[in-house]
């Protein structure tokens, strides 16, 4: 392997060979480790165990069924904002970004409040006496979770469809529904397999939902809790990882192979201005849409809209409720219990191990995204898989394999264990959406700066960051929200010195008090909306500033 110097400063070359030092040692190293804490003989135990089987089997169908409902859901809602005329366009837009951007838990729990054994719905308006716990709940709450990433991918699939084909096809003569399945379906068929793949790996990674609602059905990432935790064995919680671990791979490096154009363009357009994706052009397809249709879709929204904002309600009303489902007395107590003692501790923690571990990921994404996408550094392809291949590795397997890393070189300490799961597990996005920002810069302004002299990193430091800024800080964001509300990546980790609020609400639930479980949760939203608050007025002042 032969570095140019000449193309590549000694600076530069410091920050490339740190980046590899980091990945293969937050990355590479722990996932090595989960492979030799298992041998033949225990995934021959797995493979002979008929509730392990059944736990890959329930995996397999959960995964698909609620991927599936997840995309129809989210394709039908962006197609209803691009292309139709259904009223109060602008607001419906906005739902699922808002969904988005809930603490993933927080649908779970107000699933249970809402329609469990003792729900608002079932129990207290409809007298019913059933419970949703398994497959059907399961699959129900995970598709009204991640519909919002499939609305966002499709959103973009459907507006980049050339309008011009659908009015050709409308003034000769066809209506909608043949335009539909002639003309958009077709051409936004790549948007839909790209959200499915992406939803699917989101579904395969995802804990707290299958926590909260699963019951007694059985899925390998809670499985891989329940066989560390519950019974202490670190091998077969090891070979169930490994074995969730390479669907989650294969669905990542197709959908990266395959549609990386498409998935990255949808990826990158999460940011806080959701005005500037979301406004759908006034052309005569949408201007003849029929009513019928109209209301059709105009329904659909309102549903969906309905069950996301039902969710708001349930933990709101939770929280100030004496007995959920039984005393409906309006009372302080859970709010200012949580609000004190360990909780107060849990949330504090919350949030300053989100905000090191954002500002962490954004550093790395940072330097990593000019590494490969503007520099002659070896290895670029490499770096590149490292910086995304956390996406596809499921939360409790991250989790434990920073456990496993830490037994194997003797260091125990929880902050910085939980800061470094933090990290790597939102890494991903950060990078993606720094790497949009940069391929927007042009390269002379590179080639302009190393002629006047300058090394790679001021360039990057003085010229590529500032123009980049907005996606830098949306992307900090962003890694800032989700690490809040943090849960899989993490549950392996916290100690009695390091307690998370996420984990208090998922064990609150599992012993019934929900109270106190609604009213930390209802905490945590509020703050994650407050950060996205003052992230969007500084997104804006930023971009203000730049123009």
């Amino acid at each position: 392997m032969k570095i140019d110097f000449r193309k590549n400063s000694k600076s530069l070359l410091i920050v490339w060979l740190l980046l590899i030092i980091l990945f293969i040692g937050f990355i590479v190293f722990p996932l090595f480790c989960v492979l030799l804490s298992a041998g033949i003989k225990d995934f021959k135990l797995v493979f002979s165990s008929a509730i392990f089987k059944e736990s890959v089997k329930n995996t397999f169908f959960e995964c698909i069924f609620s991927s599936l409902a997840a995309v129809i859901i989210g394709y039908f809602f962006a197609y209803a904002v691009v292309k139709t005329n259904i009223p109060f366009k602008r607001f419906f837009s906005y739902v699922p970004l808002v969904h988005l951007m809930t603490p993933p838990f927080v649908g779970g729990l107000a699933f249970i409040l809402l329609i469990g054994r003792q729900g608002f719905i079932t129990h207290t308006l409809l007298g019913l006496d059933i419970s949703l716990y398994g497959f059907k709940g399961l699959v129900i709450a995970q598709s009204l979770c991640f519909f919002p990433l499939s609305y966002l991918i499709c959103l973009q699939s459907l507006q980049g469809i050339n309008q011009n084909l659908e009015q050709a096809a409308r003034s000769m003569g066809a209506g909608s529904l043949k335009i539909f399945f002639t003309i958009t379906l077709p051409l936004s068929f790549s948007g839909i397999i790209s959200s499915f793949l992406f939803v699917a790996v989101n579904v395969l990674s995802d804990f707290g939902n299958p926590l909260i609602v699963a019951g007694r059905f059985r899925v390998l990432a809670v499985e891989i809790y329940t066989q560390l935790t519950g019974w202490l064995n670190i091998k077969t919680s090891a070979v169930l990882g490994i074995i969730l671990v390479i669907p989650s791979v294969i669905l990542f490096l197709v959908q990266n192979y395959l549609l990386k154009k498409q998935l990255t363009k949808a990826s990158m357009n999460l940011n806080f201005n959701p005005e500037k994706y979301y406004k759908s052009p006034l052309n005569s397809d949408v201007k003849n849409f029929s009513r019928p249709a109209t209301i059709i879709f105009s329904f659909f929204v309102i549903v969906v809209s309905i069950c996301v904002m039902l969710q708001f309600v349930a933990i709101i009303f939770g929280s100030f409720q004496k007995l959920w489902g039984i005393n409906t007395t309006f009372t302080l107590n859970h709010i200012k219990s949580v609000l004190s003692g360990r909780y107060s501790v849990s949330l504090k923690n919350s949030v300053s191990f989100a905000l090191i571990s954002a500002v962490l990921s954004t550093i790395i994404a940072v330097f990593s995204s000019y590494v490969v996408h503007r520099t002659e550094m070896p290895l670029k392809k490499t770096l590149d898989i490292f910086a995304q291949i956390p996406s596809s590795i499921p939360g409790s397997l991250l989790g434990l394999a920073i456990l496993l890393a830490s037994k194997k070189v003797g260091f125990n300490n929880s902050f910085v264990l939980i800061i470094i799961a933090m990290t790597v597990a939102f890494l991903p996005f950060s990078y993606r959406i720094i790497s949009q920002s940069y391929s927007t810069i042009k390269t002379t302004l590179d080639d302009g700066s190393r002629s006047l002299g300058a090394n790679q990193l001021f360039t990057l430091t003085k010229i590529i960051v500032p123009l980049s800024a907005d996606g830098i800080f949306g992307g900090f964001i962003y890694d800032f929200i989700r690490g809040v509300g943090t849960l899989s990546a993490v549950i392996f980790l916290v100690s009695f010195n390091t307690p998370l609020t996420s984990i208090n609400i998922v064990n609150l639930a599992e012993q019934g008090d929900w109270g106190k479980s609604a009213s930390l949760a209802l905490i945590l939203t509020v703050l994650t909306f407050g950060i996205l608050a003052i992230g969007i007025v500084v997104l804006n002042f930023l971009k203000k500033h730049k123009e």
